[in-house]
């Protein structure tokens, strides 16, 4: 069943645009492949950058996978991402389960999540922000601000974590010393799952060097992926402005974040070329051929090489789901065995354990 959805929603994607293809079917009767072979290229180029930023982060938890299997994981949560409902739920669930089987922590994995898609949203803004300074527009920094704001208070937050694990301990059992005594329970309680947590966030050492190239990386998704829409338009023979090419993106993109339709259907495509055609100052039958070239690599394209990739490299695991989850639950309990015998033996005042960890 999810195959044939797949294919539904891919052929509805052609008869959508097909109708408004009529009137620029000579621009894609012209078309030159030379730059649809670099549009395909750069989209390449797109996935394998946020693969990089996916590697470097996990390499910052301790955690080590190569550049194949993280743009493997790239191709597929990106399928999943653009063709399911519901998708971008899929997606993520999907990647946190596959950087948990790499060894990666729930923490860890969370982390790498939240920040990558941090500094996705970041590099997008400023794209739109880009665009709206060239052509000399007002824009609000607002949405800018509050991103980089929560990407700085994360990062402030995990290195402060990681460099005073104590204090952080200390400060959690004096609230869970008061909060048990509301509940009636053991004084403790609860700090296992405190200690465990603080554990694995002090896994995470992120320097100046990997956040410089985490950027450096993330920049290169971006900057791709704009290329990958530059060259959809030099294909059909248009010439768009730079400010223009780079509101259409950042403006499709964002229509594409809103859940109304797996991969932004017909809403993305619509957003692409009104933005085109009166940001970008190219003909409104030229902007019909460049969406439907860019959409045909960034969308349908990527979407069947991820699916292919699904199945070759994932769809196996989906059959050990159950087992894997029983792995990592007895994974877990015996890294917190092990944490507990390490508590205990670095006690020197015959202090007999606590009973409620």
């Amino acid at each position: 069943m999810a195959g044939i959805a797949v294919v539904a929603l891919l052929v509805a994607e052609g008869v959508y645009l097909w109708p408004r293809l009529h009137d620029s079917w000579q621009a894609l009767t012209e078309i030159h492949w030379g730059w649809v072979a670099a549009c395909i290229l750069a989209q390449a180029v797109s996935l394998s950058g946020y693969g990089r930023v996916q590697k470097q982060l996990l390499h910052a938890g301790a955690v080590d996978v190569s550049q194949r299997k993280s743009v493997a994981v790239v191709y597929a949560s990106t399928a999943m991402a653009v063709t399911l409902p519901a998708g971008q739920v899929f997606s993520t669930a999907f990647t946190y389960r596959e950087t948990r089987r790499w060894g990666a922590s729930p923490v860890v994995a969370s982390w790498q999540l939240a920040i990558s898609g941090v500094i996705a949203g970041i590099g997008l803004a400023l794209l739109g922000l880009g665009g709206a300074m060239m052509v000399g527009g007002s824009f609000s920094p607002l949405t800018l601000l509050l991103s980089v704001a929560a990407l700085v208070a994360l990062v402030l937050a995990i290195r402060y974590v990681s460099a005073h694990p104590n204090t952080i301990e200390s400060v959690a059992l004096w609230v869970l010393t008061r909060v048990n005594r509301m509940r009636s329970k053991p004084p403790n309680t609860g700090m296992s799952i405190v200690r465990e947590t603080l554990a694995q966030l002090e896994s995470v050492q992120m320097g100046k060097r990997d956040w410089a190239i985490t950027a450096g990386w993330s920049a290169v998704h971006r900057v791709a992926d704009v290329a990958c829409l530059g060259f959809a338009c030099w294909a059909i023979g248009a010439d768009p402005r730079l400010s223009g090419l780079l509101i259409a993106f950042a403006a499709g993109k964002t229509v594409g974040t809103i859940p109304l339709a797996p991969g932004g259907l017909v809403f993305v495509d619509a957003t692409l070329i009104a933005t085109l055609t009166t940001a970008a100052s190219i003909s409104a039958s030229q902007a019909v051929a460049a969406a439907f070239v860019y959409r045909a690599v960034s969308f349908i394209l990527v979407a069947i090489v991820g699916w292919i990739v699904f199945a070759f490299l994932f769809r196996g695991h989906q059959h050990e789901d159950l087992e894997f989850d029983v792995e990592l639950e007895r994974r877990e309990q015996r890294e917190q065995f092990h944490q507990f015998e390490r508590r205990l033996s670095a006690r020197d005042d015959g202090t007999p354990p606590d009973p409620n960890p």
